[in-house]
C-alpha cells in the first residue's frame, strides 16, 4: 500500500487556531459555527475578492476585511456559499471601517451552511496571524514526515534481520506511545503490543470497539487497512494515539506498509498469524506463568466464547493444526487450535452449558482418522483450564510412552500408572531405579536391534509386560514362533536375574521399563 504525504499533511483545527497568542490579541469572536470548530486548518489564505471561492482547494481559513462586500447583502450571503462550496474551514473577518459590527447576513449565511465563521474586534496584522499558523503548519509537517520515514527505517531494517511480528509491532507500539492491535477482517485479535495493563484495558473492552471498528476515528483511535493486489485481510489500529492526528496517520501507515511487506517476504498469511496468536494464548494458559484471570480478554478478544462456557482442553500428537481446525469448523465447535512444542497440538473447545462435552468430543476425535485425542476433564471455571491444559498435556504424553489399546478419547483414568510414571520420571530415585532393575539388558542395548540385542530384547518385553504376559499375542506382534519367543524370554530372565511368573518381580520389571521409556522420550 502506498500513502502520499498531501493527503496526510498535518493541520491545526480551527479552535486550536483561535487559542493562539498572537489571534487572541485581536480578541476573536465566534459568531457562526460553532459546532463546527474541530475542523482542520490545512492553510491560511488572506483574501478580499469576492470570488475567493474559485482560488480554494479546500481547509483554508480565509481571512477578509470585507472591504469589498460592504453595502451589497447578496454579494456578502454569496461569499459564505462560495466559501462552503469550495469546503474552506472557517472565515475570519477583521472589524472595521466596512464592517464595525458582525454582519448579520453573513452571519445567519455561515450558520446555515455550517462554516465557522470569527470575528475580530480589534486591529490584526492578518500577517502575523498567517505567519505564525504557517510556520506551525509547517513545523508539524516536518515533524510528521521526520517520524514517518523514521519508523520507515527502523521497521524496514528489523524486517530486512528476520524480526518476528511481535518485534515489528513492539517498535510501533514504543513510537506510537499506546497499544497497538492488530485484527483480521472478523475483527478478532491476532496480535497486541504496548504496556501491557494499556493493552488489557483495551482488549476488555473490546467488543464495543470491534462493533465500532467501521466508523469514523476520534479519541486518538487511529487505523489503517492490512492487505494488498486487491485484497484486505487485516487492519492495525492505535488505540488512543496523544499526538497529532496527521502524525499518527502517518505513523499507521507506516506500519502497515511493514507488515504488509513481512507477510510476503516471510511467506505468511493472516491466517497464519491468527495461528500465532493462538499458540501464544495457549501456550501461556499451560505454562501458567500468566495468571488465568490476565488471560481472558485475550481469550476473548481472540472470538473465544467465554461467559458460561463449558471448557474442554485437548492435546494431540502429532496433529496437523489446519486439519484440526478445519474439523472444529465442520463441527462447528467453537474453539482455537495451536502447535505447541514436541509435535503436539493443543485444542481449547468453548461449549455451551447444555452441550455434552463427552459426546461433541468423542465426534470431533472420531473425525480425526486413528489418531488419539489425550483430554482432561471439562471446566467451567475459566480460572481452572491453566490445570485442565496441563492435565491433558500429561495424558499425551503418558500414550506416547507406548501404551496398547487405548480408546479414541483418552483421559487420567486411562492412563494408570503409566501416567503416574510419566510425572515420576525426572526423579533421581526412579532414574536410579529403572537403570537398576534393566541393567542387564541397558548395558547391551544401541548395539542393535536383533533378536538377541539389548534393544531386541527391550522391544520383546515391553510388548510382553503391555500385552498382560500373554505369549500368544507377544509371539504373533513379533511374528516369531512360541518356541523362539520362549528362548527370548528366558534370555531376559537370566539377563535381569528374575523370574517373569512372578506377579512382583513382573511388576517391579515392569515399572522400571516404563520409567526407562519416559526419561528415554
Amino acid at each position: 500500500m502506498t500513502t502520499t504525504l498531501d493527503h496526510l499533511e498535518p493541520a491545526l483545527s480551527v479552535r486550536q487556531v483561535l487559542t493562539l497568542e498572537r489571534v487572541l490579541a485581536g480578541e476573536p469572536e465566534v459568531v457562526a459555527g460553532a459546532a463546527q470548530l474541530d475542523r482542520a486548518v490545512r492553510w491560511v489564505h488572506v483574501a478580499e475578492a469576492a470570488d475567493v471561492g474559485v482560488m480554494l482547494s479546500g481547509g483554508e481559513m480565509v481571512l477578509t476585511t470585507g472591504v469589498l462586500l460592504a453595502g451589497d447583502e447578496g454579494a456578502q450571503a454569496e461569499y459564505i456559499q462560495s466559501l462552503h462550496r469550495a469546503e474552506a474551514a472557517a472565515v475570519v473577518l477583521g472589524l472595521g471601517r466596512a464592517f464595525p459590527a458582525p454582519p448579520d447576513v453573513m452571519r445567519r449565511a455561515a450558520e446555515r451552511c455550517g462554516l465557522p465563521m470569527v470575528v475580530l474586534h480589534r486591529p490584526f496584522p492578518f500577517a502575523d496571524l498567517t505567519e505564525e499558523v504557517q510556520s506551525r503548519l509547517v513545523r508539524r509537517k516536518f515533524a510528521a514526515v521526520s517520524l514517518s520515514e523514521a519508523v520507515r527505517t527502523t521497521l524496514t531494517g528489523l524486517i530486512t534481520a528476520g524480526a518476528p511480528l511481535q518485534r515489528l509491532l513492539d517498535e510501533i507500539a514504543q513510537h506510537s506511545a499506546c497499544p497497538v492491535v492488530v485484527t483480521n477482517l472478523a475483527h478478532r485479535v491476532l496480535a497486541t503490543a504496548g504496556e501491557r495493563p494499556a493493552v488489557d484495558d483495551v482488549l476488555r473492552d473490546w467488543e464495543r470497539i470491534a462493533r465500532q471498528a467501521g466508523g469514523s476515528e476520534g479519541d486518538g483511535w487511529i487505523r489503517a487497512e492490512l492487505g494488498g493486489r486487491g485484497e484486505r485481510w487485516g487492519e492495525i489500529l492505535l488505540c488512543g494515539y496523544r499526538g497529532d492526528t496527521a502524525a499518527g496517520r502517518l505513523l499507521a501507515d507506516r506500519a502497515a506498509e511493514a507488515l504488509v511487506l513481512h507477510r510476503m517476504l516471510a511467506g505468511n498469511s493472516a491466517h497464519t498469524w491468527e495461528e500465532q496468536s493462538a499458540q501464544s494464548l495457549l501456550t501461556d494458559l499451560a505454562s501458567g506463568v500468566v495468571p488465568a484471570r490476565q488471560l481472558l480478554p485475550r481469550a476473548r478478544a481472540a472470538g473465544l466464547p467465554v461467559n458460561r462456557r463449558t471448557f474442554v482442553p485437548l492435546v494431540v500428537r502429532d496433529g496437523d493444526p489446519a486439519e484440526l481446525d478445519r474439523v472444529l469448523r465442520l463441527l462447528g465447535l467453537p474453539g482455537i487450535v495451536a502447535e505447541l512444542a514436541d509435535g503436539a497440538t493443543a485444542v481449547l473447545l468453548s461449549l455451551a452449558r447444555d452441550q455434552d462435552a463427552a459426546v461433541l468430543t468423542a465426534n470431533f476425535a472420531a473425525r480425526l482418522k486413528e489418531t488419539v485425542v489425550a483430554a482432561a476433564d471439562p471446566r467451567t471455571a475459566w480460572d481452572d483450564v491453566p490445570a485442565g491444559m496441563r492435565e491433558a498435556q500429561h495424558v499425551a504424553d503418558a500414550v506416547a510412552s507406548g501404551a496398547l489399546d487405548l480408546p479414541a478419547v483418552v483421559r487420567l483414568k486411562d492412563v494408570h500408572l503409566r501416567g503416574l510414571i510419566r510425572l515420576l520420571r525426572d526423579d533421581p530415585h526412579v532414574q536410579s531405579f529403572a537403570e537398576r532393575e534393566l541393567d542387564g539388558l541397558l548395558c547391551d542395548s544401541g548395539t542393535g536391534t536383533g533378536s538377541g540385542s539389548g534393544d531386541g530384547l527391550l522391544a520383546v518385553l515391553r510388548t510382553y509386560l503391555a500385552t498382560g504376559r500373554n505369549k500368544s499375542r507377544t509371539a504373533q506382534l513379533h511374528h516369531v514362533s512360541r518356541p523362539a519367543l520362549y528362548r527370548r524370554l528366558e534370555a531376559i530372565q537370566g539377563r535381569l536375574g528374575v523370574d517373569l511368573d512372578d506377579f512382583e518381580q513382573a511388576a517391579s520389571v515392569h515399572i522400571a521399563l516404563l520409567a526407562h521409556d519416559a526419561q528415554q522420550a
